[in-house]
């Protein structure tokens, strides 16, 4: 009777651990995912990811830096919990994600981001028109400058500037791709007749003594501003606010994933109170709380001609 009942009770431990399932399942403050991210996010989601895991140590967010194109190829990849780009999936890629992985995709806006433009400190007059923007990277400038991008593969700032800039026209024979955004500084700064796009994440955040001392290297160039004739503009969180900055972008997060897990305990983190703090400090701009523009005395913020 007692070996009966003693096996009994081990069936049915046995049998409760299986049906509950929640010992092998990650959880907002325990287990471990995989995301994809453009590596143009990189700083910001490296401080993003390094608050979630000190507030709850227990859990372990693998981030995979990759190319744009890369990252919207893992919307398909079933061991990705979540991809962070600056655009989320189209009608086609959510009917493909659905039917591959049975799942419904959630998206969600969280900030958004600018590319900056960067030139050679010997480099008198760094103002640039759409128009002249548009000429340099189809190489038909005659000022013989050298555009230079984060990579040689479709990475987001490539897509954007040509969606935005060249409106479908190819990149010119003179663009040269650096290895990163970090290559691209650097390059920049050693070849005065370079200008160089990289996102204002790399380049924005004065609190980061690396960027600080990166900006020490380059200049940032003005470029002509979409609310003011003659006006011209350099990146700021104010002009990202007001898009009086052309080259503004969205940052996106995709998430897939059948549980209320981690994955969405990291979402619901960006786009809460402590995310959407991170965004602030980083210099971008936190798009699902409120922003607030205070009157102050700057040195230079706008500056009309050339």
């Amino acid at each position: 009777m007692c070996w009966c009942t003693l096996s009994l009770l081990l069936t049915t431990g046995i049998g409760c651990g299986r049906i509950d399932g929640s010992t092998m399942r990650d959880r907002f403050d325990r287990g471990t995912i995989q995301v994809s991210c453009d590596e143009t996010f990189k700083p910001v989601v490296d401080q993003l990811v390094m608050v979630y895991e000190s507030q709850y140590p227990d859990t372990k967010i693998n981030v995979h830096y990759k190319p744009e194109a890369e990252c919207l190829n893992d919307l398909l990849d079933s061991s990705i919990r979540m991809v962070i780009a600056t655009r989320g999936y189209s009608a086609s890629e959510q009917k493909m994600i659905i039917d591959s992985l049975d799942t419904d995709p959630q998206q969600m806006v969280v900030a958004r981001d600018l590319v900056t433009v960067l030139v050679h400190p010997s480099m008198p007059d760094p103002f640039f028109s759409m128009t002249e923007l548009k000429d340099l990277l189809s190489g038909r400038s005659k000022e013989n400058l050298v555009p230079v991008f984060d990579g040689n593969r479709a990475t987001s700032t490539v897509r954007f500037m040509i969606d935005s800039v060249l409106k479908g026209d190819s990149l010119g024979k003179n663009v040269v791709a650096a290895k990163n955004s970090v290559d691209v500084i650097d390059y920049v700064s050693r070849v005065p007749k370079a200008v160089g796009f990289v996102g204002f994440s790399w380049i924005g955040n004065m609190d980061d003594t690396a960027q600080v001392t990166a900006r020490k290297k380059i200049r940032i160039a003005y470029i002509e501003s979409t609310d003011s004739a003659g006006a011209y503009v350099q990146p700021s969180q104010y002009f990202i606010y007001t898009k009086s900055y052309p080259l503004v972008r969205d940052l996106v997060y995709v998430l897939k994933e059948r549980h209320q897990g981690l994955g969405h305990a990291f979402a619901s983190f960006m786009e809460g109170d402590r995310g959407q703090l991170i965004f602030r400090r980083s210099y971008l701009m936190p798009v699902l709380k409120p922003n607030y523009i205070r009157n102050t005395k700057i040195n230079e913020k706008l500056t009309t001609g050339k």
